[in-house]
């Protein structure tokens, strides 16, 4: 299975700082806004992965995550030249995930639970179709939503419904098989000009192979995409590590505890770091490591 990491768009809703920095690149507590839609892909088991930004970012996101190596990974990237709606990111990633089943994340989805890990291998076991996440939100007019059935399967999905169809918003996380590509290809353009994920998903829907999983209570979701959603983010992550003296979003714990680099790949990382809370913490690790593992990385995985 191959990742897609959409971090693109004019990220309008920041302006005017991400006139001038990315809006991915922006701090979430004590880490990049991307590190956490990238231990996501890494927590389902993900090691290749295409990063789609702008041409201004790509830059700027590469030289903050390489080619992802240092992890046990493998980054590509590529120029989104004009953002055009999610589903955007199946036509300019159809090379990369042709012939595989793949997982597209939005880059500015936060997700936390002690129990995500299941989550994401729950959306794995499908054979075949789309996997959508469903969440509980108090104002689904403004999401993409889903309306689900008895038997937990979806029955209707609409884009921010003027009309109350049901509580349950789509998530920014998607798991596709591999006919995802062609499909993206017949996509057209929606009233407001964009290749619309809802579409997309609808075909699915309309084959009857649209599964949908519902994130309880005991999920975080958080978009930090906006000005206050940022500071709610930052905050939500600080209360969290603090208390529990555990990092979210560790991209170099979860490529540790996952076996994607092993202790001599880690340490090398840690010596390459400059002395900072963060190298203190992954030190601590390294020598008190049987505290990590009770958890596994799922338990504070964004």
């Amino acid at each position: 299975m191959r990742g897609i990491l959409l971090a693109g768009g004019n990220g309008t809703r920041m302006f005017p700082t991400s006139k001038a920095v990315s809006k991915q690149l922006l701090p979430v507590y004590d880490k990049p806004a991307i590190y956490y839609p990238l231990s996501t892909l890494m927590m389902a088991g993900i090691r290749e992965v295409l990063v789609i930004s702008t041409e201004k970012d790509i830059p700027l996101i590469q030289s903050l995550l390489g080619d992802g190596r240092q992890w046990g990974m493998e980054l590509q990237y590529v120029v989104q030249r004009r953002p055009e709606g999610i589903a955007q990111a199946y036509l300019l990633g159809a090379e990369f995930v042709k012939g595989h089943k793949s997982c597209l994340i939005l880059g500015d989805n936060l997700f936390y639970s002690d129990s995500f890990e299941q989550y994401l291998s729950r959306a794995k076991t499908f054979s075949g179709g789309a996997t959508v996440f469903a969440y509980r939100v108090s104002n689904p007019e403004s999401f993409g939503v889903v309306e689900i059935d008895e038997s937990e399967r979806a029955v209707r999905i609409e884009e921010k419904p003027q009309q109350y169809i049901s509580p349950w918003a789509v998530t920014g996380l998607y798991f596709y098989d591999a006919t995802v590509g062609d499909k993206a290809k017949r996509l057209k353009p929606s009233k407001r000009g964009e290749l619309e994920i809802t579409d997309l998903n609808r075909m699915y829907l309309s084959e009857g192979t649209l599964n949908v999983i519902r994130l309880g209570r005991g999920v975080a979701w958080l978009d930090m995409g906006t000005p206050e959603n940022l500071l709610a983010s930052s905050q939500f992550v600080q209360t969290i590590e603090q208390r529990q003296g555990l990092k979210i979003a560790c991209v170099e714990e979860i490529a540790f505890l996952n076996g994607f680099i092993d202790v001599g790949q880690l340490h090398q990382l840690i010596h390459s770091y400059p002395q900072c809370s963060y190298r203190q913490y992954l030190e601590r690790m390294v020598q008190n490591p049987e505290i990590h593992m009770i958890r596994k990385p799922g338990s504070a995985v964004a």
